[in-house]
């Protein structure tokens, strides 16, 4: 399928020669940019304070530049206080019901395999009280409904999604320690790998790059990008996810073994065409595996992997959002003096294909299993103090599909 996937979209492109060259031109501009301003101490992701989001006021500037670089930091989303109160509260939770005795089962989880540093140790729990919390939190509302604004969510006489209404997907924790080197993740990119190629609706979603116009592309076109369909693996997302994102929960910054991030919305674009030049095996899509991350590697994506940054410092109760096509990573050492900790939480608007998965996943929030799209480690069935159903807010009801909107 590969080998007659990528002989079609070759027929597809007038002048991929010039079409790469192109592209490859201006990538090279964005990534000396960011370049630059790294050697100078600068960092280039947009940074806004919740408080102007809330206000409806954060300026068109700051969207437009969080629409170029397709990433967002939005800070002091939660207080300081609460954030340092759901970090002990997890600690406590994790401790009093054992988790660290109990045995992990490498198998159940390869989709980080192909990265340089294998599966991290991320805490396979989803139910504990404080991730409840702050996935309801009416601030997180305000901020995912902001950020979900900057797309294109109807188009053609169709809606795409409701930029206004979350769907919870329950997502797990990290807790870095300090002096940790066993945690890192080489660049990647979640939301599938093969099916940005193969799949007849990434393709319509990346039409524009198939045809040979890719200044014509919108990283932020909600079309069609709520009808892909991924190949099922534990841990690939099997929802439209508007942003990927995390919540601190202590401070952390550059050296903590913190996130990194090709702060480029338009680097997918370098990455779907590459695999068709003509130095690239036939069978190859550059690294791309079913069921895997999406490897960006020196090999084949040598252009984009300068621009590599960490994000500036992080408070707890801030966030950081990234694009579902943003390359991204963990650096490999831990180096700083505290805990390096947070909780996943990314945004998953309202729409036909993530209606259908809160099905799936109400069941295993009821019985305390993994959520549906992660390895069934299901530690959290006899875990005492697990969140139930009279800690769900009516808005978190709604989130989790248990009450209409």
């Amino acid at each position: 399928m590969i080998r007659a996937t990528k002989q079609r979209l070759r027929r597809s492109i007038p002048d991929l020669p010039r079409s790469f060259a192109e592209v490859e031109e201006q990538l090279r501009r964005e990534v000396d940019e960011i370049q630059e301003a790294s050697a100078r101490r600068r960092s280039l992701l947009p940074s806004i304070n919740f408080a102007d989001v809330a206000r409806g006021a954060p300026g068109e500037a700051a969207a437009r530049e969080v629409r170029r670089r397709g990433v967002a930091i939005v800070r002091r989303v939660f207080s300081r206080e609460q954030a340092a109160a759901w970090n002990d509260a997890i600690g406590e939770y994790l401790a009093s019901n054992r988790y660290q005795q109990r045995p992990a089962d490498a198998e159940l989880d390869p989709y980080f395999s192909g990265l340089d540093s294998g599966r991290p140790q991320i805490f396979g729990i989803y139910w504990s009280k404080p991730q409840v919390e702050a996935r309801q939190h009416p601030a997180l509302a305000g901020t995912r409904a902001f950020l979900n604004s900057l797309w294109t969510h109807a188009s053609g006489g169709r809606a795409h999604f409701r930029p206004d209404r979350e769907c919870t997907y329950a997502d797990r924790i990290r807790r870095r320690e300090p002096g940790d080197r066993s945690l890192g993740l080489s660049p990647h990119m979640d939301a599938g790998s093969v099916e940005r190629w193969i799949d007849p609706a990434y393709q319509q979603v990346y039409r524009h790059v198939f045809a040979g116009d890719a200044r014509a592309y919108d990283p932020f076109d909600g079309a069609f990008r709520a009808e892909t369909q991924e190949i099922p693996s534990p841990a690939v997302c099997s929802m439209f996810r508007t942003w990927q994102g995390w919540t601190a929960l202590t401070a952390q910054g550059e050296g903590d073994g913190t996130l990194q991030l090709v702060p480029i919305a338009r680097a997918i674009v370098y990455l779907l065409l590459r695999p068709l030049l003509p130095d690239v095996p036939e069978d190859s899509l550059c690294g791309a595996e079913p069921g895997r991350a999406l490897c960006v590697t020196p090999e084949w994506h040598s252009l984009l992997l300068p621009a590599l940054v960490s994000i500036p410092r992080l408070e707890p109760g801030d966030t950081v959002w990234w694009h579902p096509d943003v390359i991204h990573g963990l650096e490999s050492i831990h180096a700083g003096s505290g805990y390096s900790n947070v909780a996943y939480i990314g945004s998953a608007p309202e729409c036909a294909k993530n209606v259908a998965y809160l099905e799936r996943q109400k069941a295993a929030f009821l019985a305390g299993e993994s959520a549906p799209d992660f390895a069934p480690e299901n530690y959290e069935t006899g875990f005492a103090g697990r969140a139930g159903l009279d800690d769900l807010s009516l808005l978190g009801r709604r989130q989790m599909g248990f009450d209409a909107w």
